[in-house]
């Protein structure tokens, strides 16, 4: 590990002086390829650069055993070193992860009523707004890619592009069926319902990462729907778009072009088909292992949202929290970071016994 951490060291100050070079800011693809790569090695090299610090006053401390009148002084100072030495040794395990090559992607995020009928659309908008304020918070870029609302202002479905730092390796666990308990509003006996909606959390899929045939798709226009101004029902801009060999229907309708909702809609297509194919692949090695946060299947229950006793429970860590108001607002980080550590433990744990 040491050899590695020092190949990394050496990586990063190589990467460093390449950016210092003026040329470099003539091709913005090599620029932005070099500080992704310093910014996925800073975090390692930093932390060991600390520990090799930590190691040296260590060693320090070590040679002040022989001195009697400095011996006590220098016994704690080695101690509180080594204690040092080994949080930022499990901090560099942590760091040195395999790391999920999805996770700097940005998302396409797909919320769809289930369960529970208008209630179970009401919660979808709520969902849907959750993240959206989420996304806010983290300095994220939002937008509907599609829109599919019921009359009471529910969402039967809909389809959020989310564009940012980390989306997908804050969100890839954000997918399953999430469900509600809560009093609706148009009941008058004032008892609890329990409904649910599904979210999937699709990597955005770069055309090199999916090919498709221009031959397999069906293309068709028509005028959209729902609410949207005086645009609406005026032209046919929204498009449908349906891959022939796997009957994948993906529509768009949220841009006033025909040419911008085309160009969304394949954003989507190619991000279903990427997911499709991770599942057969995923689904061929469920057997030998299961992560402890879930595989993000749409069937699994996820998490639980009380309205009536305050609480958000998310059923895979057992972990429970009586915020909800502030959570439907989108604050959402103590959930997902409870996510990503038991994440990493379970990944920590495989790691030891390999």
């Amino acid at each position: 590990m040491l050899e590695k951490l020092n190949a990394m060291e050496l990586r990063y100050e190589s990467v460093q002086a390449r950016l210092a070079d003026s040329a470099v800011y003539a091709d913005a693809e090599r620029l932005r390829t070099l500080n992704r790569e310093l910014r996925e090695l800073s975090p390692v090299v930093e932390t060991y650069r600390k520990w090799k610090t930590a190691d040296a006053a260590r060693s320090e401390a070590e040679k002040m055993f022989a001195d009697p009148e400095m011996k006590e002084l220098a016994r704690e100072e080695w101690e509180t070193e080594k204690a040092r030495q080994e949080t930022l040794w499990e901090e560099l395990r942590l760091l040195l992860l395999p790391k999920d090559p999805d996770d700097d992607k940005n998302v396409i995020l797909e919320i769809r009523g289930g369960v529970g009928g208008e209630e179970s659309a009401l919660f979808a908008h709520s969902l849907s707004r959750m993240y959206m304020m989420y996304a806010q918070k983290r300095g994220w870029k939002a937008e509907f890619l599609y829109l599919n609302e019921t009359e009471l202002g529910g969402v039967k479905e809909c389809s959020l592009l989310l564009e940012g730092e980390d989306v997908y390796a804050r969100l890839k666990f954000e997918g399953g069926v999430h469900r509600v308990q809560r009093v609706p509003e148009t009941e008058s006996g004032g008892r609890i319902h329990t409904s649910a909606a599904t979210v999937a959390v699709l990597p955005e899929a770069e055309e090199v990462d999916v090919q498709i045939d221009p031959k397999d798709l069906r293309i068709d226009t028509y005028r959209s729907s729902g609410a949207g101004g005086q645009h609406i029902n005026k032209t046919e801009s929204a498009i449908r778009i349906t891959h022939i060999p796997t009957g994948l229907v993906v529509e768009c309708q949220d841009e006033r072009s025909q040419y911008k909702n085309k160009d969304k809609a394949m954003k989507v297509l190619r991000s279903r088909l990427l997911d499709m194919e991770r599942e057969k692949q995923s689904a061929a090695t469920a057997a030998e292992r299961k992560s402890m946060v879930g595989s993000g299947d749409r069937s699994q229950r996820v998490r639980t949202y009380n309205f009536p006793q305050g609480r958000v429970t998310d059923h895979r860590i057992g972990l429970t929290l009586y915020r909800i108001d502030a959570i439907m607002d989108g604050d959402l980080d103590e959930l997902i970071d409870a996510l990503i550590t038991a994440d990493r433990a379970e990944k920590l744990s495989r790691s030891a016994l390999s």
